[in-house]
């Protein structure tokens, strides 16, 4: 599918033409630079490598320089492939146009880092209001884990206190509300994975 590179900036709210109150993220989307096509005969796969906001030049490696140079781009901090594009070209510029208002989308995006954290805030667990076996006056622990000397392990996957958020995460189905193109921005119904000014992709 198509897509963009591109950031988001926050969230707010419109109404729509019935006086509903739609919840909407703001996403810079663009303009996003053709950096590399690749191709099944060299690389082995079909892709399309674009590239998103320019970068200072002495943050940038000499293997890099050349290969934005390649393609006549600026140094460009975020690069992602994507695995189609209908006839692009290197060093074509990609902006907003690629989508309308209506289309339905979805957003990748890396969600809030929260951390360690315990199995209430990670899992939802109810803590002290419902004491399990294995949990004596400890209000937000998990309670026992272990099963009999058969098997006498704890399984893979069983819900404990670990890292929590800092993850890719993919929203789908949400859609276009407005297309800014002169400000290269996109107005998506719904909320979106990550902080302020975190990178995000979008695909149609």
């Amino acid at each position: 599918m198509p897509g963009l590179i591109g950031k988001k900036i926050g969230m707010t709210s419109i109404f729509s033409e019935e006086g509903k109150n739609i919840p909407c993220t703001i996403l810079e989307v663009g303009p996003c630079t053709v950096t590399q096509i690749k191709s099944d005969e060299v690389d082995g796969y079909n892709a399309v490598q674009i590239g998103f906001e320019e970068q200072k030049e002495q943050r940038v490696g000499k293997a890099l320089k050349g290969h934005f140079a390649k393609a006549k781009s600026l140094n460009l901090k975020k690069l992602v492939e994507f695995s189609s594009f209908d006839e692009v070209k290197l060093g074509d510029t990609l902006t907003t146009d690629l989508f309308e208002e209506g289309d339905f989308v979805e957003v990748v995006g890396t969600s809030k880092g929260k951390g360690f954290q315990g199995v209430v805030k990670r899992h939802g667990f109810k803590g002290v209001n419902d004491a399990t076996h294995g949990q004596h006056n400890r209000q937000r622990h998990p309670g026992s884990i272990g099963a009999a000397s058969y098997p006498a392990r704890v399984f893979k996957g069983m819900r404990m206190g670990g890292q929590m958020g800092n993850a890719r995460v993919k929203v789908e189905n949400l859609q276009v509300v407005k297309v800014l193109s002169d400000r290269n921005l996109i107005i998506v119904n719904g909320s979106v994975p990550g902080a302020n000014n975190s990178y995000i992709t979008i695909e149609k």
